[in-house]
């Protein structure tokens, strides 16, 4: 078996991450490609974890800024998490994965209640656990959940799936003069306010000294070459 680096991981995808370049839903070659990444990872050992935001199909915050209330918006934020987790364990079945999507709020009818225990035991079996919605509580971001879910779960290390090759001073997108950082602390995070997490996720990893690895998700092996401890992205750690 291939060496890995780090055995039991959270992956963290963004629920825009699935809809590709059309922006919103959920893109079928774009799941079916990042599936595939998820498939090889495990393939090497490693056990999975996932966390998936839900903002390609409603985003609580932006609602709550357009005058829903916050704690209701952020409900349908949860919910539209809960339906990018079975689109995802869908496409890792077809391709012989052996999954469980597990929510913070109950809904037996579709997935199991999360139960920390019950989660450690089904990656222990080399299934892919899928969590979802968030934390079950409005207010927290899939960022925190994330974090969260790492440290219940004893992940080696969040890693942090993106759309660019790592953390940036700013935005690369926009900014062609744009540096990328190959290592930060925490406190860097924090004082800069770069875009990594939002700041409740990452002082929980600082508090827990939880590794972050930020790199693009688009990249040909991406996931198991960070799995197998390849210097590609932003790694953020203590000082």
């Amino acid at each position: 078996m291939t060496s890995i680096k780090y055995d039991r991981v959270l992956l963290k995808l963004s629920g825009e991450a699935l809809a590709g370049n059309k922006g919103f839903g959920i893109d079928p070659e774009t799941l079916s490609s990042i599936s595939e990444e998820i498939v090889k990872s495990l393939e090497l050992g490693a056990q999975i974890a996932m966390v998936i935001g839900g903002g390609n199909i409603f985003r609580g915050v932006t609602m709550s800024s357009k005058g829903m209330e916050r704690a209701s918006a952020d409900y349908m934020g949860m919910l539209a998490t809960v339906m990018n987790a079975l689109a995802v364990q869908d496409v890792l079945e077809k391709m012989g994965a052996d999954t469980r999507v597990m929510t913070a709020i109950s809904m037996h009818e579709v997935a199991e209640p999360y139960i920390r225990r019950r989660a450690i035991r089904h990656l222990e079996k080399q299934r892919i656990v899928i969590c979802a919605a968030g934390t079950g509580n409005p207010f927290f971001t899939t960022d925190t959940a994330a974090a969260l879910r790492a440290m219940e779960l004893k992940a080696k290390a969040i890693l942090k799936a993106t759309k660019v090759e790592g953390v940036y001073d700013k935005d690369p997108v926009h900014n062609p003069d744009a540096v990328m950082f190959g290592r930060l602390t925490y406190l860097e995070v924090l004082k800069k306010q770069l875009k990594v997490m939002d700041s409740a996720a990452i002082s929980l990893c600082m508090d827990n000294n939880m590794p972050i690895k930020v790199f693009n998700l688009f990249r040909k092996n991406s996931i198991s070459r960070v799995i197998q401890g390849e210097e590609i992205g932003t790694l953020v750690q203590g000082g």
